[in-house]
């Protein structure tokens, strides 16, 4: 079983999170200048499509049987292992070299 580092809790069992997917996705709209027009097509990209790494993936994740907090991590889809365990409000760690 996997376990994760919970920030706020500490070491706990994988059973006790939900993933929630892909982090630091860039919506399109006025706040956003990277990407200001908001069309369909460009809605359903934003909403529909996802990376799927083979390798470090980026991922939002809640603790849902304890303090209910969200924060990111950076985790490898072949191994599962965790590299890193970071505040929702912290931008992307580098990647490993």
């Amino acid at each position: 079983m996997l376990q994760i580092d919970c920030p706020f809790c500490g070491p706990r069992a994988e059973i006790e999170f939900r993933c929630a997917g892909e982090t630091h996705i860039q919506r399109p709209g006025p706040l956003n200048p990277k990407l200001p027009e908001a069309d369909d097509a460009r809605w359903g990209e934003s909403l529909c499509t996802r990376t799927n790494p083979k390798g470090e993936h980026l991922e939002r994740w809640i603790h849902s049987a304890g303090c209910r907090r969200w924060f990111n991590v950076a985790r490898d889809t072949v191994t599962h292992r965790i590299r890193v365990v970071y505040p929702i409000t912290d931008p992307a760690p580098e990647p490993e070299a």
